[in-house]
């Protein structure tokens, strides 16, 4: 059978010399307190700290990197368990034999980290070996020790921020609250399904945030002040950042007569694709003049085409990793908002996109200028050793490391969070390595920066 064992080197440069540096800086960080402050992990874990049921559940199913990997090479959605029941041992089944599918791939880095790191499975996963995997993995995930809060503590995570829907009601937050666990969980507000007419039940939607909070959404000021209330609502339950996916960057800043009748159309169903997108744009500048006075960061990830397959949004949801990067413009979309409010030092605004070729041309130059501005992670498809590195080659000259927000992980599958936090700490060590070796940086400076990215950047730009 095949050792896949990690290797200690792996992701350092292959120079000597360089590797030496990125080694040594990366044991600087390498047991550093874990800081994710956005992902998707579900709440209910923090809330209920429930049993993993089984590898299927835990690895394969809600993993939208496995799941698109796996429809790529025609697995159906039903063998995966995803639209029909299906035998979770025969889904594991599945995933072990086509395996072999994500060499070279993040995936791969991240579950074998995971296999070895927390169930101590050094073999390669196979059809072979996937029964040894699956019972190993089942039999761990029926003890304490593998329920979300003690992975959470074992992880040595400091805190974790969910994303949740602005009609949450965030009982599974009360909860831990309320509880004797001290891990730290923090809910974001994430508005989408009220914000985007072209989100499903956009409509109903807007009624239910007006029942929640009182307010009269059928008129734009009422509407308005409902956002301003239940931001509230999550700020006192530990929010400290918005989040918004949005198709495209643009921002408007009407003035109030053209904001309200665009209101009026998009809420009587009279709204057309050009209405939509111009009601996005404004509320995100209104968003943005509402974190001027309650704090909260904002989160913009545009640029993807999602639910981009009709057919298997229709027959299995959202999130089935069918949603695929699309050209923005950042400059000019973000042009309203910045003209608005993009000088006031009240304003946090972390920019993440799936297009490559605007990190040098576009987005690090506007976050080299407007002090409102930081540079999310490599996002998504990019959120790999390469697009890691390629991502401070390109950005680092021109807005330099304090624009940046640090890492996130940005994952629905928990064990996964320390893999791409080690991921990214060894990607952060090699490119600093490379600055030393080339007189750029001196060690102590790269000493010093390597901490940062591996989270006093995220806890500055997140306020945590």
């Amino acid at each position: 059978m095949t050792d896949a064992t990690l290797h200690p080197d792996r992701l350092f440069p292959t120079d000597p010399t360089t590797r030496r540096l990125a080694r040594d800086l990366f044991q600087t960080v390498e047991t550093l307190p874990i800081v994710s402050p956005h992902g998707h992990t579900d709440p209910a874990w923090w809330g209920e700290n429930p049993a993993f049921t089984n590898a299927a559940d835990l690895f394969v199913i809600p993993d939208h990197y496995v799941v698109r990997m796996l429809v790529s090479q025609g697995v159906p959605f039903e063998a995966l368990g995803i639209g029909a029941k299906a035998d979770p041992r025969a889904v594991w089944r599945t995933f072990a034999a086509h395996y072999h599918l994500f060499a070279a791939t993040p995936s791969r880095l991240w579950l074998d980290h995971a296999f070895q790191t927390v169930f101590g499975l050094t073999q390669r996963l196979t059809d072979a070996t996937a029964d040894t995997f699956y019972d190993t993995i089942g039999e761990a995930l029926a003890t304490p020790a593998f329920r979300p809060r003690a992975l959470y503590d074992r992880f040595n995570i400091e805190v974790i921020a969910t994303t949740d829907s602005a009609l949450d009601d965030l009982a599974h937050h009360q909860t831990v609250q309320d509880s004797d666990w001290t891990g730290r969980v923090v809910p974001t507000y994430r508005p989408d399904a009220c914000v985007d007419p072209a989100f499903e039940g956009f409509a109903a939607n807007v009624d239910t945030l007006g029942a929640l909070t009182g307010c009269d959404t059928t008129t734009w000021q009422g509407y308005l002040e409902a956002h301003r209330k239940r931001r509230a609502y999550f700020i006192a339950m530990g929010a400290t950042a918005t989040d918004h996916g949005h198709p495209t960057a643009a921002t408007l800043d009407l003035p109030e007569a053209e904001a309200t009748a665009l209101f009026d159309r998009v809420t009587r169903g009279a709204a057309s694709a050009q209405d939509a997108e111009a009601f996005r744009a404004q509320m995100l500048t209104e968003m943005a003049r509402m974190s001027l006075d309650d704090g909260l960061v904002m989160q913009l990830h545009a640029g993807s085409s999602r639910n981009h397959s009709t057919q298997v949004h229709r027959a299995y949801g959202r999130d089935r990793g069918f949603d695929i990067p699309a050209r923005t413009d950042w400059v000019g979309g973000l042009g309203p908002l910045l003209n608005a409010v993009g000088l006031d030092p009240r304003l946090t605004l972390i920019l993440f996109t799936l297009d490559e070729t605007t990190y040098a041309r576009e987005l690090a130059p506007l976050a080299g200028a407007y002090p409102c501005l930081k540079l999310g992670p490599p996002w998504w498809f990019h959120d790999s050793p390469e697009g890691m590195l390629r991502y401070r080659e390109r950005v680092t000259e021109t807005a330099g490391f304090a624009n940046t927000a640090g890492f996130n992980d940005d994952t629905r599958a928990l064990c996964s969070i320390p893999a791409r936090h080690d991921m990214a700490r060894r990607v952060d060590c090699t490119f600093l390595a490379q600055q030393v070796v080339t007189h750029r940086l001196s060690e102590e400076e790269a000493a010093r920066l390597a901490i940062d990215l591996a989270g006093g950047l995220a806890r500055k730009a997140y306020t945590l």
